[in-house]
């Protein structure tokens, strides 16, 4: 019934990253800019030439095959690959989502990296010398929402040929969920793997909206963007046929949520969709344009 506790007053730091706020303009933010610079000096990158992505386009990641074990494995010996990733997938999870796909693609290879998945880590960690001061910026907002945005990227994977699901949820204006995924099974087209993508983030987009609503926020129905008005007419027509009827019955769960009015799903431009980053590699100006829509900025 009774215990001792101590009040060390307001939180300014937790598990590596820093709380500032700023109660007048009614802002908070999550920094890991210390613990960033601490990884950066860690693997020798602190005077690296910064880059202004996260990955590059140049970076076609695959399987080792058995002669390339062979010959890349005493030079992989030495090289701390699996830490330098749990590294940068910790930023990730706390506090930055521009870090999703980048770690996503560099962590599949944690078994039996070679010289160009080495290369790309510390493509990202050139990318961290210069983006260590980027925050998770939340803001009061007046009025109350829950709203996703989905992407998929076709077949990207060129062991399996599996497709990359990448959302982001914003509650109130402000980011609080995002995840970029492999899926598990092999899209036969591009509207089938938006689909899988769309069923993904509806599962997510239920639980969050009972969370809300146990918290005291009700909201009707969770809005979903796509870009994809292919998959938002599959989602919503109940209709079987040839292209789709190979479809595991499990991915239709979308239709029923959707006929029950628990989502609802919207289109919207591709240029518009903060998800893109967490399927794919940018460009430069396309990249800061996501980050800035998901308040990731310094």
């Amino acid at each position: 019934k009774e215990f001792e506790m101590k009040n060390l007053g307001k939180s300014s730091r937790i598990l590596g990253m820093d709380i500032i706020r700023d109660r007048k303009k009614g802002i908070l933010k999550l920094s890991q800019e210390n613990y960033l610079e601490k990884v950066l000096k860690s693997f020798n990158m602190t005077e690296a030439k910064a880059v202004n992505t996260p990955t590059s386009t140049q970076f076609k990641l695959k399987s080792l095959t058995k002669d390339q074990k062979e010959e890349e494995g005493s030079f992989m010996a030495d090289i701390p690959y699996a830490s330098a990733v749990g590294s940068i997938m910790y930023a990730m999870v706390g506090s930055r989502p521009d870090l999703g796909y980048a770690v996503g693609l560099i962590s599949r290879f944690m078994s039996e990296p070679g010289r160009e998945h080495w290369l790309a880590a510390k493509w990202v960690l050139r990318y961290l010398k210069g983006a260590t001061r980027r925050c998770l910026t939340f803001t009061k907002h007046s009025k109350f929402s829950v709203q996703r945005f989905c992407d998929s990227d076709y077949s990207t994977d060129l062991d399996r040929r599996r497709s990359v699901t990448g959302f982001v949820f914003q509650v109130w204006g402000n980011t609080v969920i995002w995840k970029s995924s492999l899926q598990d099974v092999v899209a036969l087209s591009t509207t089938e793997a938006e689909y899988m993508a769309l069923t993904a983030a509806a599962k997510e987009a239920i639980w969050l909206r009972r969370l809300c609503g146990e918290l005291g926020f009700e909201q009707e129905s969770v809005k979903i963007h796509c870009d994809s008005q292919s998959a938002i007419a599959l989602a919503k027509n109940h209709v079987h046929h040839e292209r789709t009827k190979h479809i595991d019955t499990k991915y239709h769960f979308i239709r029923d949520v959707v006929a029950e009015g628990k989502v609802h799903l919207s289109k919207i431009h591709t240029s518009k969709i903060p998800a893109d980053f967490l399927t794919k590699a940018l460009p430069g100006p396309k990249f800061d344009l996501c980050c800035d829509l998901l308040n990731i900025n310094e």
